[in-house]
C-alpha cells in the first residue's frame, strides 16, 4: 500500500506532535475552529455547492464536532485532500481529524500512528459502467479497463477480485476522484471502480447521469469513518460520542426540529443525551449541552444521511447496512450513560 510506505520511509514518530505539545482539544479552544481533512470533491460526502459552501454526510460530521467543543457547527476549516495526501495532513497536525470516506483496515489502524473512532458509512467497492457497453453484471469484465484513484484500498481489491475470478483487466490511476470520472467521460476507460457510494455521486457529474449504471456486485467490506491520531484518547473519546450522539438522537426521536422541546423530556435517556441529567458533557471535558449543540445546529444521523445521500438528494441511496440496528441496518450507538 503506497501509503503505508511512505509514512514508514518517512518516520511515523518524526511526523507526530510531541507528547509535551497541547492536546488537540486544546489546540482546538486556543485557534476558535476546527481543521478537517475532507475530499477534494465527492458529491454526498464531502464537496462545495455552487456557492463554495461544503456540504454531505462526512461534512456534517465535522460540523457535529465543531458544535459539540466550540458550541458552533460554522467554525470548521476543511481542507480538501488527496487519498495520497490525507494520512500524512493528519499524523503532522495539518488537520484535527480526518473525515474523508476513509476506510478502516488493519494496516491504517496499527503501523501509521492513527486510530479510527467509529464507522459513519458502511460501504463497500462496486462498477460504474457506460450502458453501451451491455454489461449486466462485474463477471463480464474480463479485459476492460480502469479508471482508479491511487492511494486507495480501491487498487488492492480490484486486483483481488480479478485473480480470485480468473479474469484479466488493465488500470488507469489518478490522484482525485473527480479525475477518474473525467477518465471514464472522455472514454480512457470501460469502467469506474471505488466505494458504491461515491460512483453514485461521481454519476452525478455526468452529461447524461443516467447513461450510466453501477453494476449489482459488491466485492469488499468498506466501513468509512473518521480517524484521529493516536496518543490523545480525550480527542478520541469526542469524536467517536459526537458521532454516537448523531445516533443516539435519531433512536430516541430527537431532531433539530424537536431538541428544544426534548429538553423538558422525562425520558432519563434524552435527559443524559441532552444534558439536562448525568455528566456525559463533563466526563469528555465539554459543556453539558455538546450534545444539544450537535442536534439543534446540524441534526441527527437519519437527518444527515437523507439530506446528503438518502431519499432527500440527489443519489437517494437506501439506507441499508447504515440504518439503525433495530430496522436492519448496522448502525448502534454505545449506551450514553
Amino acid at each position: 500500500m503506497k501509503v503505508t510506505k511512505i509514512a514508514l520511509v518517512l518516520g511515523i514518530a518524526s511526523l507526530l506532535p510531541s507528547l509535551s505539545s497541547a492536546s488537540t482539544l486544546e489546540q482546538v479552544t486556543k485557534k476558535g475552529a476546527l481543521n478537517c481533512g475532507v475530499s477534494t470533491g465527492i458529491p454526498g460526502f464531502s464537496a462545495t455547492d455552487s456557492k463554495g459552501v461544503w456540504k454531505g454526510l462526512d461534512v456534517d460530521l465535522c460540523r457535529s464536532i465543531a458544535a459539540a467543543v466550540l458550541g458552533d457547527a460554522e467554525k470548521v476549516k476543511y481542507i480538501p485532500l488527496t487519498a495520497k495526501e490525507r494520512f500524512t495532513a493528519l499524523q503532522s497536525g495539518e488537520i484535527d481529524v480526518l473525515v474523508r470516506s476513509t476506510t478502516w483496515t488493519a494496516t491504517r489502524d496499527t503501523s501509521l500512528g492513527l486510530n479510527f473512532a467509529g464507522v459513519n458509512y458502511y460501504d463497500g467497492q462496486g462498477f460504474l459502467v457506460n450502458k453501451k457497453l451491455g454489461v449486466k453484471s462485474a463477471k463480464e469484465l474480463d479485459g476492460a479497463t480502469f479508471c482508479i484513484q491511487a492511494g486507495t484500498t480501491t487498487e488492492l481489491n480490484l486486483t483481488d477480485y480479478f485473480k480470485s475470478t480468473g479474469m484479466e483487466y488493465k488500470a488507469v490511476t489518478y490522484d482525485t476522484s473527480g479525475q477518474t470520472i473525467d477518465g471514464f467521460k472522455n472514454g480512457r476507460c470501460d469502467a469506474v471502480t471505488s466505494d458504491a457510494s461515491q460512483l453514485y455521486g461521481l454519476k452525478q457529474k455526468l452529461n447524461d447521469p443516467n447513461s450510466a449504471i453501477v453494476l449489482p456486485e459488491i466485492i469488499s467490506k468498506e466501513p468509512l469513518g473518521p480517524v484521529v491520531r493516536q496518543g490523545d484518547d480525550d480527542w478520541f473519546n469526542i469524536v467517536r460520542w459526537t458521532f454516537y450522539a448523531t445516533l443516539e438522537a435519531e433512536e430516541l426521536g430527537v431532531t433539530k426540529a424537536n431538541v428544544d422541546t426534548q429538553l423538558k423530556s422525562e425520558n432519563p435517556s434524552i435527559k443524559r443525551l441532552l444534558g439536562t441529567s448525568g455528566s456525559a458533557g463533563e466526563d469528555l471535558g465539554l459543556k453539558a449541552d455538546w450534545a444539544y449543540q450537535i442536534i439543534k445546529q446540524v441534526g441527527n444521523y437519519s437527518e444527515s444521511f437523507d439530506a446528503n445521500v438518502g431519499k432527500d438528494s440527489p443519489l437517494n441511496i437506501d439506507r441499508g447496512l447504515n440504518n439503525l440496528w433495530n430496522k436492519g441496518g448496522l448502525m448502534y450507538s454505545m449506551p450514553i450513560r
